[in-house]
């Protein structure tokens, strides 16, 4: 994957309101850096996360508000993961008294409630919670623009992972409706087509359950009682790299677990089957 990410700057105004800063902590899990936003176009501008707390990222961030002659007067926090609030110490440190608004607020922190309206001059953005990714995840709609910022529901390149997909399909499914411009997701590039990547995104998610649907209503091998989550994968996923297996049994069992909350498949001593098959 890391070979395939497209080359993002430092700092890039992305449109006439917003500057993306990334978060100087390129990964496996964060593509090319956390994505920071500077948003608004007057002397004070809304910063929607904070990275992680690498020093390039503090120092990106005073070379932008010294170029643009403009400071921050309030910080919007996607959600809790440590590389998209791990920079507010340094930001505290340039604005001590800066308010940090946050879903589910930690101590001294500001609380979102859906729907609420930020204003700034030249900028609108209006707090969608959308869980999923996580339980307090919140995208944010540039009005303006119909464009959506994202967090990490819809990423950049490849696609995202979630602690619970049931919630992260109903968001997916809501999150179409909110806009129909661009996204700024957490990771990665600026998406053109937010609405077609979301659609993209729920096709992908989809196809994969019906693979496994379809899967557990085959015969199995060496006449085993049932399917285990890891020879669902071997099928699945044959001829992916056997490293890969262990993360893609992860994605499986969160598939499985959304099909037993439906009642459409259950578990039995660690054996998977179709509601409709019985457990002999």
């Amino acid at each position: 994957m890391a070979s395939s990410l497209v080359h993002l700057p430092e700092i890039e105004r992305v449109s006439s309101r917003v500057i993306r800063i990334l978060g100087g902590n390129p990964g496996k899990f964060t593509l090319q850096g956390t994505n920071t936003y500077l948003v608004g176009q007057g002397p004070t501008r809304i910063l929607i996360d904070t990275g992680e707390g690498k020093p390039a990222w503090l120092t990106s961030l005073k070379h932008l508000l010294s170029a643009e002659k403009a400071s921050i007067s309030k910080v919007i926090l996607t959600h809790w993961h440590p590389d998209h609030v791990g920079g507010i110490p340094d930001l505290l440190s340039l604005y001590p008294n800066v308010p940090v608004y946050k879903n589910q607020a930690d101590k001294g922190q500001q609380e979102i409630s859906n729907g609420q309206v930020f204003n700034i001059q030249g900028a609108t953005l209006k707090a969608f919670h959308c869980p999923g990714h996580t339980t307090d995840h919140m995208a944010l709609v540039l009005e303006e623009e119909n464009a959506m910022f994202t967090g990490d529901n819809v990423l950049g390149q490849g696609t995202a992972v979630f602690e619970d997909l049931s919630a992260y399909m109903d968001s997916l499914q809501k999150m179409q409706h909110e806009f129909s411009g661009r996204a700024y997701p957490g990771h990665g590039p600026v998406i053109e087509d937010g609405k077609a990547k979301i659609r993209e995104y729920i096709r992908h998610r989809q196809e994969r359950e019906e693979q496994i649907v379809d899967v557990l209503g085959r015969e199995t091998e060496e006449g085993k009682n049932g399917w285990q989550s890891m020879d669902l994968v071997k099928v699945i996923y044959k001829g992916y790299p056997e490293n890969l297996h262990a993360p893609a049994e992860r994605g499986v069992l969160q598939v499985l677990d959304k099909l037993k909350k439906e009642g459409k498949v259950h578990e039995d001593d660690g054996a998977w089957f179709l509601q409709s098959k019985s457990a002999l």
